[in-house]
C-alpha cells in the first residue's frame, strides 16, 4: 500500500482536492478532521486537555483559541499538548489504515496540512503539494468570512512558503485553472503511482524524481 501525503498552504485548494482523490475511490485521512473529532463534546482529548491545562473546554469540547493561547510561545507546554493528542492521533490513524487494508487499497492519503512543519513526509512514500499563484491563493482567502490581510500574513508566517513545498513535492497539482485540470492532475498521480510504484527518495537538496 503506497502512503500518499497531501499538503498545501491555505487557500490552494487542498480539501478539494483530496475530495477528487475520494471520488477516484483512494482512501483519505483528514488530520484537521480527526483533530476536530478528538476536541469535540464527548471527544477522547477533551478530558485529559482539561486535566492538564484547566479552562481549555467548555460545551463546545475544547476551545482551540484558548488552548493555543496557552501553549504559544511556550515550549513545555506545547510538548504538554502533544504528549495528549499525538497518540490519540495515532490511534485514529492506525484504525483508518486497518479499514484500508480490509478494503484491499492499493494508494492511501493522508491529508496533513502541516507535513512538511512537522516533518511528516518522513514517513511518506510520495507527497503531493496542492498549489496556485499567490495572487489566486490571497483573494480565495480574503473572500472569506471574517478574514483580513493581517490575519492572512499571520496565517502564512507559521507556514513553510508554497515554492519551497513545490521544490520538495513528488507531484504538484495547480488549481489555479479549473477543477477539471485539477482532476486530471490527480488521475495522472494515481495512475504515475500504480505503474512505477513510490517515486525514489532523493538526495539532500537533490529535486525529488
Amino acid at each position: 500500500m503506497i502512503v500518499v501525503g497531501l499538503t498545501g498552504s491555505i487557500g490552494m485548494g487542498k480539501s478539494t482536492t483530496a475530495a477528487m482523490f475520494r471520488d477516484e475511490g483512494v482512501p483519505v485521512y483528514d488530520a484537521d478532521a480527526a483533530v476536530h473529532a478528538l476536541y469535540a463534546p464527548g471527544g477522547a482529548a477533551v478530558e485529559p486537555l482539561e486535566a492538564a491545562f484547566p479552562g481549555v473546554t467548555g460545551p463546545g469540547g475544547v476551545d482551540r483559541a484558548v488552548l493555543s493561547h496557552r501553549v504559544v510561545g511556550k515550549p513545555d507546554e506545547l510538548r504538554r499538548l502533544e504528549g495528549i493528542v499525538h497518540p490519540l492521533l495515532g490511534g485514529d490513524r492506525a484504525a483508518f489504515f486497518a479499514q484500508a487494508q480490509d478494503q484491499d487499497a492499493d494508494i492511501v492519503v493522508l491529508d496533513i496540512p502541516l507535513l512538511f512543519e512537522t516533518g511528516g513526509e518522513k514517513a511518506m512514500d510520495a507527497v503531493v503539494v496542492v498549489s496556485a499563484p499567490e495572487h489566486v491563493q490571497r483573494s480565495r482567502v480574503l473572500a472569506r468570512e471574517s478574514m483580513d490581510e493581517a490575519k492572512l500574513d499571520a496565517i502564512l508566517a507559521r507556514q513553510m512558503h508554497d515554492a519551497e513545498k513545490r521544490a520538495r513535492a513528488h507531484f504538484i497539482v495547480d488549481t489555479s485553472q479549473g477543477l477539471d485540470h485539477a482532476r486530471e492532475q490527480v488521475r495522472d498521480i494515481l495512475a504515475a503511482l500504480r505503474r512505477d510504484g513510490p517515486p525514489k527518495v532523493a538526495a539532500p537538496g537533490e529535486q525529488p524524481q
